[in-house]
């Protein structure tokens, strides 16, 4: 990969974004990054985000020959300065330039919503790999599949990485034999225009609830908003869950900038659609228990039934929520060449890492681990447990993020409240914020009249003493963390088992 200085200068100034240019010289890339610590010769270096001079300094004595950033720097010396008005737009364009704009060599399936993003999207992964002969990528909040070998398998750090490492992947993908790709799209991924420029193929907006609402993240749920809808924006063909909030707001954003013919609205059979909005295709459920579901969907508009998406389709993921993410992968896939048997022949064997793991015990409560780290989520999985087992009591073990999704602490304290007996709170990435703190902070949401609260922040010990206390008519759920192998603390990524770990380890013990 290379990029010349000439033409990246041009795309920038075609943007808007070039404000000058310092020591301009004639220069190949051949390189591009924003971490001083991987700047090897003729590297063009990104000045972003928690910046310091000095890591520009670092990047010129290691070989970058220019620099992108919003101001000068003296430390810049004698190299080449590209000044911008937005450094992570310009990072992204150039991006994309210097790995041979990959996008344009994949179908991209792309989705955002509050909840339902990655089960979503492992649905539709499922489904192409059928479609395709395995010549899928996927682009999660777990994984990060980039072909079909163990080495091109890697555990995701952010929902939506960095430009630059988004569109090194998306080449990476594309050499490896991928056609299509399947990717979450974050929120932050447009507040912070890390997928600036980028057109999907087909879009797909689940749902939104307030998240991501704080310091270092969304100042207002208007923003939030926002920023989710920039997805349809910039989508080919749009995808819209019909039972979201906000349905009028998402759905005429989609209008604005996609053709009728080209936005499919879904929901479940007998949901009231507000402001007359056309449902295209309908789900019902036929049958659920605690290991499947069957759902029948059908087409109501012409151009739905152009797709054939009518039928019975088995899910090997239980949950009623998870019946609309199913559908929407079920759309989505059709409209990326896949065929109804191809959804048929895979949802029911669909396994998604830390999504609904069950683990079962000879004298204490079956445990289930999952990822819900939200109201929406953690609502919908207390409430179907409890209604699919009947539970005796709810334990659950939880805790929330520090430095970001601070907002949904008071849906925590709600969701426990609502659903829960008994809850021990617990460290969950506590960043640099006291991970005692956090929890008490979710406490002062809970109705203590309601539920029993515990203190345990060695989230292994408290793992234990969830299960140690469960009988036999008790469920045990361990929220958030998943398959997660570590716990972020302090900026360190410290090793952890992973819920499924502890949890089968102290069921052996016992």
């Amino acid at each position: 990969m290379a990029l010349e200085i000439t033409p990246a200068l041009s795309l920038l100034d075609e943007h808007h974004l070039l404000k000058e240019v310092v020591n301009e010289q004639k220069l190949t890339f051949e390189n591009v990054t924003y971490d001083s610590r991987k700047v090897s010769d003729n590297t063009l270096f990104f000045c972003k985000g928690n910046f310091k001079p000095s890591y520009l300094t670092s990047a010129l004595e290691k070989g970058a020959t220019a620099y992108v950033s919003e101001q000068k720097y003296a430390e810049g010396m004698d190299a080449t300065g590209i000044i911008v008005t937005n450094v992570q737009k310009a990072m992204a364009l150039l991006g994309a330039a210097f790995y041979g704009f990959p996008q344009n060599e994949l179908f991209i399936i792309a989705y955002t919503g509050t909840k339902g993003k990655t089960t979503s999207a492992y649905f539709a992964e499922h489904i192409l790999a059928k479609a395709t002969d395995k010549k899928v990528a996927l682009f999660s909040t777990i994984d990060r599949v980039l072909g079909n070998e163990p080495d091109q398998r890697f555990k995701s750090d952010l929902t939506t990485p960095e430009s630059l490492d988004l569109f090194h992947d998306m080449r990476a993908a594309v050499n490896n034999g991928m056609t299509h790709l399947v990717m979450e799209v974050s929120s932050q991924a447009y507040k912070k225009n890390r997928v600036y420029g980028l057109t999907f193929d087909v879009g797909v907006f689940l749902n939104i609830s307030p998240d991501h609402i704080g310091r270092n993240e969304h100042p207002t749920f208007d923003d939030y908003l926002h920023c989710k809808e920039q997805l349809l924006v910039n989508s080919k063909c749009c995808v819209i869950n019909g039972e979201t909030a906000y349905l009028r707001d998402v759905y005429y954003t989609a209008k604005a900038t996609t053709e009728p013919e080209d936005i499919y609205v879904f929901a479940r059979k007998g949901a009231q659609i507000s402001d007359n909005i056309p449902v295209d295709i309908e789900y019902q459920n036929d049958f659920e228990d605690l290991h499947k579901s069957v759902i029948e969907v059908k087409g109501l508009s012409d151009k739905a039934q152009t797709l054939h998406v009518d039928g019975k389709y088995e899910l090997s993921v239980p949950g009623d929520y998870n019946e609309g993410n199913a559908t929407s992968a079920i759309i989505a896939t059709l409209l990326a060449g896949a065929k109804g048997e191809d959804a048929r022949k895979t949802l029911d064997r669909v396994h998604i890492p830390g999504r609904m793991e069950i683990i079962k015990t000879k004298n204490n409560g079956t445990i289930y681990v999952d990822y819900a780290h939200n109201y929406a989520s953690l609502k919908a999985l207390f409430a179907f447990l409890k209604q699919q087992t009947h539970a005796g009591r709810v334990i659950a073990v939880l805790g929330s993020p520090g430095d970001k999704g601070i907002s949904r602490r008071p849906g925590f304290g709600k969701a426990v409240s609502e659903e829960v007996d008994h809850v021990i709170l617990t460290t969950d990435d506590p960043g640099f914020e006291d991970p005692m703190k956090i929890a008490q902070e979710i406490d002062s949401y809970i109705n203590h009249d309601n539920v029993k609260v515990e203190f345990e922040l060695d989230r292994e010990m408290a793992i234990e003493k969830a299960i140690k206390m469960s009988t036999n008519n008790d469920i045990v759920v361990l929220a958030g963390k998943g398959e997660d192998p570590y716990q972020k603390i302090k900026g360190v990524d410290v090793p952890y088992p992973s819920d499924v770990n502890v949890a089968k380890k102290i069921v052996e013990e016992l």
